[in-house]
């Protein structure tokens, strides 16, 4: 059966070209594959990008990096399930070790639920101490991903855009980076088993889908059941892919193959070209594209 490569995209890629970001994946492919002396397998027209960018965008309403400030640090009304979601991930942020401890002493310690004061506190912490996040950044990346798991007009149709670029009659490589592997896995999970389409490779990069409370929304967890092997790769750096998609944070069987390693060049360790130009996930998703 013959095969192509879907590539998933994330957040922030709103006003964009497609084209143009499609080939930033693809040259960050290439780097990735040169390194081990590697050529793409493919041609490039095999290759399909599904862009739901601006339609997320515009589904949430556009809110820029300073209005998300506004709303979670200048105490903008948000709704409770929103103010849940977030406080829990600001919490897990904590807790997975990613901001120094030094910079924690001194933060007030709240009893019961954690309140506004303990968040202003987490994200000035994460504007003066961690180069490699913000709270801007936090604030957008756990608003658009609440409101893909929370907003079913949403969720439907990005998730219609993403199992369009499914080619039927064929066997997909499917490559996800942060908030489009929450899509991708959503779309794999629930679609039912199709005899004309295989996935022999799910590559998730830069996940959250560890994140306790994204993973609440997608329970019953499992392996898709048109995936024959699950890849994922993540900077142990990355405030977005805080855990492993191991059986302690994300258990699933067959068991799914993590790489903690990739060091991620990106200024905030997130960046898809600082994963797709890793040589280990390069070799990866190539041994998948030409395994008979």
């Amino acid at each position: 059966m013959k095969r192509h490569l879907v590539f998933v995209h994330g957040r922030a890629q709103h006003g964009k070209d497609a084209l143009a970001l499609k080939q930033e994946w693809i040259l960050s492919l290439k780097a990735g594959l040169a390194k081990s002396g590697l050529a793409l397998p493919i041609g490039e027209d095999e290759i399909r990008f599904p862009y739901y960018g601006d339609t997320l965008d515009q589904m949430v309403k556009g809110a820029s990096a300073e209005d998300a400030v506004d709303i979670v640090v200048r105490g903008v009304p948000l709704s409770s399930s929103e103010e849940a979601f977030f406080k829990e991930y600001l919490g897990e942020l904590k807790e997975a070790g990613l901001i120094p401890e030094e910079a924690l002493r001194g933060l007030p310690v709240e009893r019961g639920p954690l309140n506004w004061g303990w968040v202003q506190a987490i994200l000035s912490v994460l504007d003066k101490s961690v180069p490699f996040a913000s709270a801007a950044g936090v604030a957008l990346f756990t608003n658009d991903v609440f409101q893909y798991l929370h907003r079913k007009e949403l969720r439907t149709e990005m998730d219609d855009g993403v199992r369009s670029a499914f080619v039927p009659g064929s066997e997909a490589v499917v490559v996800s980076h942060s908030l489009g592997t929450v899509v991708a896995y959503n779309v794999l999970k629930n679609d039912p088993p199709r005899a004309d389409l295989n996935v022999p490779l799910f590559v998730t990069l830069g996940s959250p889908l560890a994140i306790s409370a994204v993973k609440a929304k997608l329970q019953p967890v499992s392996h898709p059941a048109t995936v024959r092997h699950w890849f994922n790769a993540m900077d142990e750096r990355d405030v977005v892919s805080l855990y492993p998609l191991t059986s302690e944070h994300f258990a699933v069987f067959p068991p799914i193959e993590n790489l903690t390693t990739v060091e991620n060049f990106t200024e905030n360790r997130h960046g898809i070209s600082g994963y797709l130009s890793d040589k280990d996930v390069a070799r990866r998703i190539h041994a998948a594209l030409i395994a008979p």
